[in-house]
């Protein structure tokens, strides 16, 4: 807490804007309020800034007579308007909500005492706080918002019951760490996703939505926002996006290739017929399953790289294993299996005078085999570069001397 007549920022409101003249009064009063609630409080000093993303209706004009800090994002978006004004930010707790007046910024005060009290990202809760009549369609909801929240927590654990309201706090150390690049509003996903997989301390506090003051269409597109924002859960959940189908995948595809190796080796010549399709969609699946197996080992070592995930620990278990060097050499031993066999299946095939033979299953395995091979050699050299241009995918701390 500040002492008396300590002038530091402590804190700052961010608000995006986009033609907002009609309704950035209503905010910047609501905000005063809370500011001086923040003061008595907390002994905390206030600024307020406007992220302004292109205005054209002279909201930079209304907001510099309000007294409001005006910034201009030339990048468009949502999210790019945000990380403008948190750049700018001179407070260490940030405060962000829209500026069409659909939020209560008086409620912002609960929020900057929950950071104070050592939480480092504060979201606010409409489903806790109320939605008032005509502030959010039924879609939105009761579909949009309850679905994209559920699969959050179910991808990421985040624990949060509104994944998507405008209003909330963070710190700016924790903003920060975050590092957050979402231009639109697929944003506000980023945010709380990152949040959840650094291990940040995630609160949540009542806010109330009420029905706009625009004279105008909201800037939120749903059909095309809730997309954005779908695909941005699965881009950053490698297990689920490739891992979890990818095990699914290898698993049946071997399955079906040992009934076909049973089938080649001990019932070809009974009634019992295993036919040859069945073979190929084995090692299809086979194939596909590997393949996206390694894309799911790539996706986790980018977000590693990038900050936002840990290693997990299997991972610096096999550190010293998991290399260009290795994924090369089993690579080349799996492709020369798969060469070996082509290269008998073609003997046999001389031998017959080159008549057809009743199984595509050798064939098949043969195949199946070159093409695990060249994948393993090629998604080595993917991870290496995805690693930083290294050979060791995953670099372990080295150990102190003694």
């Amino acid at each position: 807490m500040l002492e008396p007549g300590d002038t530091e920022i402590a804190v700052t409101f961010v608000m995006p804007c986009l033609n907002e003249a009609r309704s950035l009064a209503h905010c910047v009063a609501a905000i005063r309020e809370a500011e001086a609630e923040i003061q008595a409080r907390y002994g905390l000093t206030c600024e307020i800034i406007l992220a302004d993303n292109g205005s054209t209706d002279g909201s930079q004009v209304l907001a510099e007579n309000l007294g409001v800090d005006v910034i201009d994002v030339p990048r468009k978006g949502y999210g790019a308007a945000l990380i403008g004004g948190f750049r700018a930010a001179r407070g260490r707790y940030l405060v962000m909500g829209d500026a069409d007046g659909s939020y209560d910024f008086r409620e912002a005060a609960a929020m900057v005492g929950a950071l104070v009290d050592g939480a480092d990202l504060v979201m606010g809760s409409r489903f806790k706080g109320g939605i008032q009549p005509g502030a959010m369609p039924w879609k939105n909801r009761y579909i949009g918002n309850p679905l994209l929240t559920g699969i959050l927590n179910l991808l990421f654990r985040a624990g949060v019951s509104d994944a998507h309201c405008g209003l909330r706090a963070l710190t700016k150390d924790c903003f920060e760490r975050l590092d957050l690049t979402g231009t639109g509003m697929e944003f506000a996903s980023e945010m709380v996703i990152k949040a959840a997989l650094k291990g940040e301390t995630i609160a949540e506090s009542p806010a109330t939505l009420s029905p706009d003051l625009r004279d105008r269409p909201p800037h939120l597109r749903p059909w095309r926002d809730g997309w954005r924002h779908l695909r941005y859960l699965f881009m950053l959940s490698p297990a689920w996006l490739f891992a979890l189908p990818g095990a699914l995948f290898l698993a049946a595809g071997v399955f079906i290739l040992i009934l076909s190796g049973v089938h080649f080796l001990i019932a070809r010549h009974t009634e019992f017929y295993f036919g040859n399709n069945w073979d190929i969609l084995g090692g299809a699946l086979v194939a596909v399953g590997h393949i996206t197996l390694i894309l799911a080992l790539a996706s986790h070592l980018h977000g590693v790289q990038q900050g936002y995930r840990k290693a997990p620990p299997l991972f610096m278990r096999l550190a010293g294993w998991l290399n260009l060097e290795t994924m090369i050499t089993g690579g080349a031993a799996i492709a020369l299996l798969g060469v070996a066999d082509l290269a008998a299946m073609f003997a046999a095939w001389n031998s017959r005078q080159l008549t057809h033979a009743d199984s595509v299953f050798p064939v098949v395995l043969g195949a199946v085999l070159l093409s695990l091979g060249a994948q393993t050699i090629l998604g080595g050299f993917l991870l290496a570069i995805i690693g930083g241009n290294e050979a060791q995918f995953i670099q372990t701390p080295a150990r102190s001397e003694a």
